[in-house]
């Protein structure tokens, strides 16, 4: 069992331009959010077209408390992502992996800003100019899950049908202790980069996708 960062919150406004940001009725202030599947459904109804986190994340830790706040972060940016809402958010690497960390973050909003990784604005700018929606994405259908993976430059896809991996990516969406998913379906997702471990936590890393933004051959 997980639990959330008490003090998670975001800053939030209806529109993404930072020009438009700033007109009478475009703020919706200071926003408490519970990292829960559902919360970026949630921001998307009251009009969050824009938002900031309220704190860095950082992977570079030791600190289990400071792991659960990064993988709480990261649930937010990963839904938003998926929503296409525009996130500012600061991303702290450790330097121990963070040449590979980026690129495996790298389906995901762009943030501001990167530390502890050398090269940091190159990367950054790969990261900015590369990014698109539907990059590491995954749905059920009817008896399987699959998931597709374009961050490598070309499509991969990874399809189960059996029950278990339906359930560990339940387990793992949220963030899970690494010893509460199945050791062999874990080893598999992590040889696929589909799973962070950010210290003792496993933490899914596709959004699921709820409608195409291409063909579906084409995705």
């Amino acid at each position: 069992m997980t639990t959330t960062a008490p003090d998670l919150a975001i800053s939030a406004w209806r529109d993404l331009d930072p020009q438009a940001r700033h007109l009478p009725g475009m703020s919706l202030g200071s926003l408490p959010v519970t990292p829960q599947s559902q919360e970026a459904d949630r921001l998307w109804e009251l009009g969050v077209r824009h938002a900031e986190l309220d704190r860095t994340v950082d992977v570079s830790t030791d600190d289990p408390a400071a792991h659960r706040r990064a993988v709480d972060r990261l649930c937010l940016v990963r839904d938003l992502t998926a929503r296409a809402v525009s996130v500012d958010w600061d991303l702290r690497l450790s330097p121990r992996t963070a040449t590979d960390q980026w690129k495996v973050l790298s389906h995901l909003q762009p943030p501001r800003s990167i530390t502890g990784l050398e090269g940091a604005e190159e990367a950054l700018h790969a990261w900015r100019t590369r990014h698109y929606l539907c990059k590491l994405v995954w749905r059920q259908g009817p008896g399987f899950v699959q998931i597709r993976d374009r961050r490598w430059g070309d499509l991969r896809r990874f399809t189960a049908d059996e029950p278990r991996y339906r359930e560990a990516i339940a387990l793992l969406g949220p963030g899970a202790h690494h010893t509460d998913v199945p050791a062999d379906v874990l080893a598999e997702f992590t040889a696929e980069h589909l799973v962070l471990r950010v210290g003792e936590l496993a933490w899914w890393l596709p959004y699921r996708v709820s409608r195409w933004l291409q063909e579906a051959m084409a995705v």
